[in-house]
C-alpha cells in the first residue's frame, strides 16, 4: 500500500491505450491510493465513464460544465484535488494543446489549473509520434516542467501498422514514475547503496542446482527505495522473475562465488550495504560435467562450505554502513543478534517465513529491525516496499549518529 493517502487524479485522452488505463487504475487503487477521473469527449468513444467511475469508485469528471451549477467548477476542483496528475493515454493532439497554452476542455484546462506535477504517457501510431512538430511540442512540455513516460517500441493497434514506436508504455513503468514524482526524495543523493537480492544457484550437474525459495522482492524493493531517496544504487541479484528497475545499475549472477566477485568489486566506493540476497549456505565439492543418470542408485553427494560474503566484508568495513537479514524459523531474535555481531553489522532484519504475511513471493513481510545499539523493532505485516523505506530510514539515523561520531573526535 505504498500510495496508502495519495489522491492520484487521471486524465484519459481519445486514443486506443484507453483501454490500458482501467488495469493502471486498478494498480493504483490496489497500492492505496485514491483515485478520481477525468475524460475527453473522445475518450469516451473508447471507454465509457461508468467504466473509470466503478474501477476508481468515484463519479468522473467528463465536462467542462455540470448541468448542476452547484457542483462546482469541475476542473478547478480536481486540480486542487490530486497530489498528482497522470494524462494517460495522451495524445498528439493533447500534447499540442498543452504546449501551445491552449485549454478548451475539461482535462486541458484541469492540466493548466493545477500546481500538482503533471505526467504525460504519450502513446499513438509511430508515424504520429516522429512526426516533427509532435516531438517539438513533447521537448517543450520537459522544458515547462512536465513529466514524461516515453512510449515504446512494439505492436501498435493494427495489423497493418505493425510494430514502432509510439506504443504506451507499460504500467510498471507507469507506476515508477509516479512513485518517483509522489515518494521520491533527495536524502541519499550523491551516495552510492549497494544491494544484493535473490537466490544463488550452486551446480550440481549441467542441469540440476542447489537453491532456495527467494524471489529476490525484498532486495528489489531496498534498491527501489534507495533509489527513491536518490541515492546511485547498484543492484546485484541472483535470477529472477522481476521487472529490471530503471536508473538502477544491475548486475545478474548465479553463483555464490559468482555473487562475491560482483559484490567485492562494487563495494568499493558503497556507502550503505543491504545484504538481502539469500546465498547458498553448502555447495557439492565437486560438480559433474554430465547428466547425473536416475539409474545411478548408489550416487551420494558431498557438500562443502561456500564463502561467507558478508563476514569478510564485515573484516574490510570502515565507514560503509552494514545491513544483513537473517531468515529463521527457530530462536529467532538470539539467532539474529548472534549474526549481527558476529559479522559487524550495523543492523540485523530478521523475518520468518513461516509467519503469515512473510513468505517468499509475497509482496508483504514482517519483519523485526535490531540495531548494534540493542534497539529491537518489531514491524507490522507492511509492503514490501514500505518495508525497505522504513529500513532506510533507520539507516540514515544511524549514518547520522556515526557522522556526528567521527566529528567529535
Amino acid at each position: 500500500m505504498f500510495f496508502q493517502s495519495k489522491k492520484i487524479a487521471v486524465a484519459v485522452t481519445g486514443g486506443i491505450a484507453a483501454y490500458k488505463t482501467c488495469e493502471i487504475i486498478r494498480e493504483l487503487k490496489r497500492a492505496g491510493a485514491e483515485v478520481r477521473v477525468t475524460t475527453t469527449e473522445s475518450a469516451k468513444r473508447f471507454v465509457t465513464d461508468l467504466t473509470f467511475a466503478a474501477l476508481s469508485e468515484n463519479p468522473v469528471a467528463g465536462s467542462l460544465f455540470d448541468e448542476n451549477e452547484l457542483a462546482g467548477i469541475a476542473h478547478v476542483d480536481l486540480a486542487r484535488w490530486g497530489d498528482v496528475l497522470l494524462v494517460c493515454p495522451a495524445t498528439a493532439n493533447l500534447i499540442g494543446k498543452v504546449a501551445a497554452g491552449l485549454a478548451d476542455d475539461i482535462v486541458s484546462t484541469t492540466i493548466m489549473a493545477t500546481k500538482a506535477p503533471v505526467v504525460f504517457c504519450p502513446a499513438m501510431n509511430s508515424a504520429m509520434w516522429e512526426n516533427a512538430i509532435v516531438q517539438s511540442n513533447v521537448e517543450k512540455l520537459r522544458t515547462s516542467g512536465y513529466e514524461l513516460v516515453e512510449p515504446e517500441w512494439g505492436a501498435l493497434a493494427t495489423s497493418s501498422e505493425g510494430e514502432g514506436w509510439g506504443r504506451l508504455a507499460t504500467s510498471a513503468r507507469i507506476i515508477q514514475k509516479l512513485k518517483q514524482v509522489l515518494l521520491g526524495s533527495t536524502e541519499l543523493k550523491g551516495h552510492k547503496v549497494l544491494v544484493t537480492a535473490g537466490a544463488t544457484r550452486e551446480p550440481i550437474d549441467p542441469v540440476r542446482f542447489i537453491t532456495n525459495h527467494s524471489s529476490g522482492k525484498m532486495g528489489f524493493a531496498l534498491a527501489e527505495a534507495a533509489k527513491l531517496k536518490g541515492a546511485e544504487v547498484v543492484l546485484i541479484s541472483g535470477r529472477n522473475q522481476l521487472q529490471p528497475l530503471e536508473g538502477v545499475k544491475y548486475i545478474e549472477v548465479s553463483t555464490v562465488e559468482e555473487m562475491q566477485s560482483a559484490v567485492f568489486k562494487e563495494y568499493k566506493h558503497a556507502e550503505i550495504l543491504l545484504m538481502a540476497a539469500a546465498v547458498s549456505d553448502f555447495r557439492p565439492k565437486s560438480r559433474s560435467s554430465s547428466k547425473i543418470k536416475k539409474s545411478e542408485l548408489d550416487f551420494t553427494m558431498e557438500l562443502e562450505k561456500t564463502p561467507d560474503i558478508l563476514a569478510e566484508l564485515g573484516k574490510k568495513k570502515t565507514n560503509c554502513i552494514h545491513v544483513g537479514f537473517a531468515l529463521e524459523t527457530d530462536n529467532g531474535l538470539n539467532n539474529a543478534t548472534q549474526k549481527l555481531h558476529a559479522k559487524n553489522l550495523d543492523m540485523v532484519v530478521l523475518n520468518d517465513p513461516l509467519e503469515p504475511g512473510a513468505g517468499f513471493v509475497s509482496d508483504t513481510n514482517v519483519v523485526t529491525l535490531i540495531s548494534a545499539d540493542g534497539a529491537i523493532e518489531k514491524l507490522p505485516k507492511l509492503a514490501k516496499l514500505t518495508i525497505a523505506t522504513l529500513i532506510l530510514e533507520r539507516v540514515l539515523k544511524i549514518k547520522q549518529f556515526k557522522n556526528k561520531q567521527a566529528a567529535a573526535v
